[in-house]
């Protein structure tokens, strides 16, 4: 696969560090951000391959947070694939992300052989 660069949205410092391990395991890089608010801030400004996107977040959670992203690309025309991620795992939960518009979901706590599938998947690699 090739090396991506991945917006990592989580809130838990634990958990920003183990994605950030897997994912320089797997040789790429990410920039973490703790909110959805911040998320779309970043986003302004810099490019990405992919989002990992957290749920249960502060301020702006994952879906609101992600429903930006989708609004926003109607009116550019482009789309960023994104990646939800949550802890509370619910018969469903596959199918109402991709009914708000992700791409991928992956479950806490996470593997790196699933994220690195779930990734190669939805980046079509």
């Amino acid at each position: 696969m090739r090396p991506l660069k991945v917006l990592v949205a989580e809130d838990n410092i634990i958990n920003q560090r183990v994605v950030i391990g897997m994912l320089t395991a797997l040789g790429h890089t990410g920039v973490i951000v703790g909110d959805g608010e911040k998320a779309l801030k970043c986003l302004a400004k810099l490019r990405f391959d992919v989002v990992l996107m957290d749920v249960m977040m502060p301020v702006m959670e994952g879906l609101a947070a992600l429903a930006a992203i989708r609004e926003s690309e109607r009116v550019s025309g482009a789309h960023l694939p994104v990646i939800m991620v949550t802890a509370h795992i619910e018969p469903g939960d596959r199918a109402r992300f991709k009914q708000a518009g992700a791409d991928g979901y992956v479950p806490k706590p996470l593997d790196q052989d699933q994220l690195s599938a779930e990734l190669a998947r939805v980046m079509d690699l």
